[in-house]
C-alpha cells in the first residue's frame, strides 16, 4: 500500500474517532464530502501590469459541513511521507473558495488545526468535533480589542459590585475599609496591574504564550481572574481552563474565581459538573484529572478552550502533563512562583538523573520554554523582595538551628550523615530524597528538635500562647512522632490547657486531613478561644505534616514555620517559606474592645523560620542567620559503656538498617486459591466494591490510604490470597496493573484496562505534542523506536550502553531501524521516557 493511501485510512478513522459521519446514519446525515470540485479565482497581471482574474478548479480532499450542510472545514490530505504544512496555502485557497475559516492539515501522522483568522496552524493529536468547532465558528477574536482594554484598580471589584463607587459606605472615608471587607472587594495593586498591562504588550508583540513569576502571597489568583476577565470581555476567549496539580488549589480557585466574577461569568469544578461544564466560562481542574485515562483526548476537543492557565506551571504542566496544556489551542497563561535563580547550583554538566534538583531543573527550563521565554526573562516578575519593598510581603527570622549530624548536609551527591559501622569505623553515606521514607531520626533528636522550637517559637501577641505554626517533617511516621513529642510537651509547660490537640498529625493518611487544613485557617482547629474566649484562633496551635500545607494554602496568621526536613526542590523551599510572608492583623479576631485598646502590637511584623537542616544556606548560599542556636552533637557510645554486644549510636541519629524477617511461613495453597478465571476477578471486585472504608476513600479520591489499607488486610491474606499478579492474569490484560487500577475499573471510573499498545500509542501522543517533531517521515522510525526503547530491556540496554553492535542481531529492533531515525532524535527519546514514561506500567 502506497504512503498516500496509508494516510488516507489513517485520517479516515481519525474523522470518525471524532464524529464525523461518511454515511447517513441514526446520529445525523453525512458530513463528510470527498474529493468536492471547486472553482478557484485567482488574480494574475498582463503584460502591461493590469491585473486581471483568472478561474481554474481544484478538488478538496475532504470537505467537513456543519449541521445545516455548509461548508466548514478543509482538510488537506497529504502522503505520509510530505510534511501537512505544505498544503498550507493550497488550504488557504480553497478556504477561502467554500467561504469558511477552519482548515486541518494532515498527512496521517501529522495534523494541524488553523483558524484562518486567528494565529498560526496548531499541532493537534485528534480533531476537533463538529459540536466544538459549531461553538468554536461564533467566537471572532478580535486581539486590538483586548490590547486597548483599559485596566484599572476596580478592574474585578466592578464586576463583583457593579457600583458599589456609588454606595454611600464606600464614599464615606470613615465606613470605606469596613464596605469593602463585608463585600470582600478586591482592588488591584500596582504591580499586579502592571501584570496584565504587560500581558497586553505581549499580544501586540504576536506572542500567545506568557509567563508570570510571582512571589508566593503577590496575588497570583487575583491576577488571573483580570487576565481570565479580560480575554472573556474583549471576545478572545469563550471559555477560559485553569489547571493545578493539587485538590486542594482546585477548591480554592473556583471558589476564588466565584468570589471575583459570578456576576458576569459563571466558575465551575469540571469533576463536579462533568455534564454540563460547557455552560460555565471558567472550568477548574487538577491536570491528573484531566491527564488520567486521557480524558483530556476522549472528553474534549481541542477547540473546547480558548485560553488555557497553568498555576504553579512548572508542576502542572511538568511531564507528559504538557500534553494536557498542549492539546487545546489558543491563549496559554504560566503563574509560578519559583524563579530560575534558584537553579543556580545545580551543576548542568553532571546531568545526574538521580539527583531530584535535576528534575527540578529540567521541569523550570522546560517551563520557561513552553512559555516563549527560555531568555530567562518572563513576561512579568515580581520577587518576594519586591513585595517586601513594597511593603506587602514580609521576610522571616532564620533561625539556624542544626544538630552536628544534620550540618552534614544535602552534599552534591543528596543527604549526606556519617555512619559507624560495627567495627567502630567512620563512613560517609548519602541519601537521596526517595530514601527518607526508611530513614528516621532517633527519639533525641526528634526532642531536640520539639524543645528548640517551644523555647525558641513567636507567640501570639493577643494571648500569648505559641504562635500558630507548620512544621514539615521527613515521612507521616515522622510527622505522628513529632505530634506527639509537642502534645506530651505542651502538657507540662501548659497543664491542662490542651488535651493532646496541642499539634495534630495533617499528612493523607489522616482522616479529615483536608478539612483540619480549612478548619486551621478559620482558626476552629479543635475549637478556638483556648486563652481569651472573645479571640478567635485556633486551638490546635500546630500542624505537623510532610507536604499537604505547601502550595497554595493560606492561613495569614502563621507565626513560625519548622523545616525538620532537608528540602532538595526550589520550589518545595520556596513553597514553604511563601507559608509565613503574608501579613495578617490580629485584632480582626478580638471580638472585645477593652482588651484591643490594650494591645501593643495588632500586626503581624515577622514570622520565625527555624531551620534544622541548613536548607536556607543551601539555597541562599552563604546565609546570615539571624538567630543562631547551639544544638547538641554526635555522642558515640562505644560498647564498653553500654555491656554487651558491640554497638554503636548517636545522640542525635539513628540510622535503620533494612530490616530483617521477623515472621517467615510457609503455607500449601489449595487448588481454590490458585485458580484464575472471571470468578475470581469478580469476587475481588465485590469485597472492593461492598467494604465501606475503601467506598469512602474511593468518593474521596483518597488513593494512598487506599492502597495502604488493600495491601494491609486483604492483599495476599490465606483467606482471598488475591495477588496483583492474579489478578492481571484474570483481566486478560497484557501488562502489569496497578491496584489502583483495579478499584477504578471495580467503581467504573474506568470502563476497562488499556492494553500495553494503547498506553503506548497514548504516551507517543503526548510526545508528539511537546516535542513537535518537524519532518513527517521521522514519526513512523521514532514511534517504532520509542515503544521498543520502552517495552524491551535488551535494546534498552544496547542504546544506554552504547553497543550498538548488538542491534546486528536483535530480532525486536535492529540497526536498520535504529538509523531510520534521525540522530538528534536517537538521544531525545531515551531522555524523554527516562523523565517522563513509568516503564512499570509496560511490564
Amino acid at each position: 500500500m502506497n504512503k498516500e493511501a496509508k494516510a488516507r485510512i489513517k485520517i479516515n478513522k481519525l474523522l470518525e474517532e471524532s464524529g464525523w459521519r461518511f454515511f447517513d446514519s441514526e446520529l445525523g446525515p453525512a458530513n463528510i464530502i470527498l474529493e468536492n470540485n471547486v472553482k478557484l479565482t485567482e488574480t494574475h497581471f498582463n503584460d502591461f501590469g493590469e491585473n486581471f482574474e483568472k478561474t481554474k478548479r481544484g478538488y478538496i480532499d475532504f470537505l467537513l459541513l456543519d449541521e445545516k450542510g455548509f461548508p466548514l472545514i478543509v482538510l488537506e490530505a497529504k502522503s505520509e511521507d510530505l510534511h501537512p504544512l505544505v498544503g498550507k496555502e493550497q488550504a488557504r485557497k480553497y478556504t477561502k473558495a467554500q467561504n469558511c475559516r477552519f482548515v486541518i492539515l494532515s498527512n496521517g501522522n501529522l495534523h494541524y488545526f488553523w483558524d484562518l483568522t486567528h494565529g498560526n496552524p496548531y499541532v493537534i493529536t485528534k480533531f476537533p468535533e463538529p459540536a466544538s468547532v459549531k461553538i468554536y465558528k461564533t467566537h471572532k477574536p478580535d486581539p486590538q480589542i483586548l490590547i486597548d482594554e483599559k485596566i484599572l484598580d476596580d478592574y474585578v471589584a466592578i464586576t463583583q459590585l457593579p457600583n458599589y463607587f456609588e454606595n454611600p459606605s464606600f464614599k464615606d472615608e470613615n465606613t470605606r475599609n469596613d464596605f469593602i471587607s463585608q463585600n470582600k472587594l478586591k482592588f488591584l495593586r500596582t504591580y499586579q496591574i502592571r501584570a496584565v498591562n504587560n500581558l497586553q504588550k505581549s499580544v501586540q508583540d504576536g506572542n500567545n504564550r506568557f509567563l508570570f513569576e510571582m512571589a508566593t502571597g503577590t496575588g497570583k489568583t487575583l491576577v488571573a481572574a483580570a487576565v481570565i476577565k479580560l480575554f472573556l470581555r474583549t471576545g478572545n476567549a469563550k471559555r477560559v481552563l485553569f489547571l493545578v496539580d493539587r485538590l486542594e488549589l482546585e477548591d480554592q480557585a473556583n471558589k476564588a474565581f466565584i468570589n471575583y466574577l459570578k456576576n458576569d461569568y459563571k466558575s465551575t469544578i469540571y469533576k463536579e459538573n462533568r455534564d454540563d461544564w460547557r455552560r460555565s466560562e471558567i472550568v477548574v481542574s487538577t491536570v491528573q484529572s484531566f491527564l488520567y485515562d486521557n480524558k483530556y483526548q476522549k472528553l474534549f476537543s481541542p477547540t473546547d478552550f480558548d485560553l488555557v492557565i497553568s498555576d504553579e506551571a512548572h508542576r502542572s504542566i511538568g511531564g507528559n502533563a504538557r500534553a494536557v496544556f498542549e492539546y487545546f489551542i489558543g491563549y496559554k497563561l504560566g503563574l509560578n512562583a519559583t524563579p530560575k535563580d534558584y537553579l543556580k547550583k545545580i551543576d548542568i554538566a553532571k546531568n545526574n538523573l538521580n539527583d531530584p534538583r535535576e528534575l527540578e531543573r529540567r521541569l523550570l527550563f522546560d517551563t520557561y520554554r513552553t512559555f516563549g521565554c527560555e531568555s530567562g526573562q518572563p513576561t512579568f516578575r515580581y520577587s518576594l523582595i519586591d513585595g517586601v519593598n513594597d511593603g506587602y510581603l514580609i521576610n522571616p527570622i532564620v533561625v539556624d538551628a542544626r544538630t552536628e549530624v544534620t550540618t552534614q548536609l544535602l552534599s552534591d551527591e543528596g543527604y549526606s550523615a556519617i555512619v559507624i559501622n560495627d567495627q567502630g569505623e567512620e563512613s560517609e553515606d548519602s541519601y537521596y530524597q526517595r530514601d527518607f521514607e526508611k530513614k528516621f531520626f532517633s527519639e533525641d533528636t526528634n526532642r531536640v528538635f520539639c524543645e528548640t522550637f517551644l523555647k525558641g517559637a513567636l507567640h501570639d501577641p493577643i494571648s500569648n500562647e505559641i504562635g500558630k505554626t507548620i512544621i514539615f517533617t521527613v515521612s507521616q511516621k515522622h510527622a505522628a512522632k513529632i505530634t506527639q513529642f509537642l502534645n506530651v510537651m505542651a502538657d507540662q509547660v501548659f497543664p491542662g490547657r490542651y488535651n493532646s490537640d496541642f499539634a495534630l498529625q495533617v499528612t493523607s493518611s489522616v482522616r479529615d486531613a483536608q478539612q483540619f487544613t480549612i478548619n486551621y485557617s478559620n482558626n476552629n482547629l479543635s475549637g478556638s478561644g483556648n486563652f481569651i474566649p472573645s479571640y478567635k484562633t485556633s486551638k490546635t496551635r500546630v500542624c505537623v505534616t510532610v507536604g499537604m500545607m505547601t502550595t497554595g494554602y493560606d492561613c495569614t496568621d502563621v507565626l513560625n514555620l519548622c523545616l525538620m526536613r532537608p528540602i532538595f526542590s526550589p520550589t518545595d523551599f520556596i513553597q514553604i517559606k511563601g507559608r509565613g510572608t503574608r501579613k495578617h492583623k490580629f485584632t480582626e479576631q478580638l471580638f472585645d474592645n477593652d482588651i484591643k485598646e490594650q494591645i501593643e502590637i495588632s500586626e503581624k511584623e515577622r514570622f520565625k523560620l527555624f531551620d534544622f537542616f541548613a536548607n536556607y544556606e543551601y539555597f541562599e548560599e552563604k546565609f546570615n542567620y539571624d538567630e543562631i542556636i547551639e544544638l547538641p552533637s554526635i555522642r558515640k557510645i562505644s560498647a564498653d559503656s553500654v555491656g554487651g554486644d558491640e554497638t554503636t549510636t548517636h545522640a542525635g541519629y539513628e540510622n535503620i538498617d533494612p530490616d530483617i524477617i521477623k515472621v517467615m511461613e510457609e503455607k500449601s495453597i489449595g487448588l481454590q486459591g490458585m485458580k484464575i478465571d472471571r470468578m475470581f476477578f469478580d469476587q475481588f471486585e465485590n469485597i472492593l466494591r461492598t467494604d465501606e472504608y475503601i467506598k469512602e476513600h474511593v468518593k474521596n479520591r483518597n488513593w494512598e490510604s487506599l492502597i495502604t489499607y488493600l495491601n494491609e488486610n486483604i492483599m495476599n491474606k490465606p483467606e482471598y490470597y488475591f495477588t496483583i499478579e492474579k489478578l492481571r492474569k484474570a483481566s486478560g490484560v497484557d501488562r502489569r496493573i496497578s491496584l489502583r487500577e483495579v478499584v477504578e475499573k471495580a467503581y467504573s471510573i474506568i470502563s476497562e484496562f488499556k492494553s500495553k499498545d494503547e498506553l503506548l500509542e497514548e504516551e507517543f501522543s503526548k510526545f508528539i505534542l511537546d516535542k513537535k517533531p518537524d519532518n513527517p517521515k521521522d514519526i513512523i522510525p521514532m514511534k517504532y523506536f520509542f515503544k521498543a526503547y520502552i517495552t524491551n530491556d535488551s535494546v534498552r540496554t544496547i542504546i544506554e550502553s552504547k553497543d550498538l553492535t548488538q542491534l546486528n542481531v536483535n530480532p525486536a529492533f535492529n540497526m536498520k531501524d535504529y538509523k531510520a531515525v534521525p540522530k538528534e532524535w536517537r538521544e531525545i527519546i531515551p531522555e524523554y521516557i527516562k523523565d517522563y514514561v513509568h516503564l512499570n506500567n509496560f511490564m
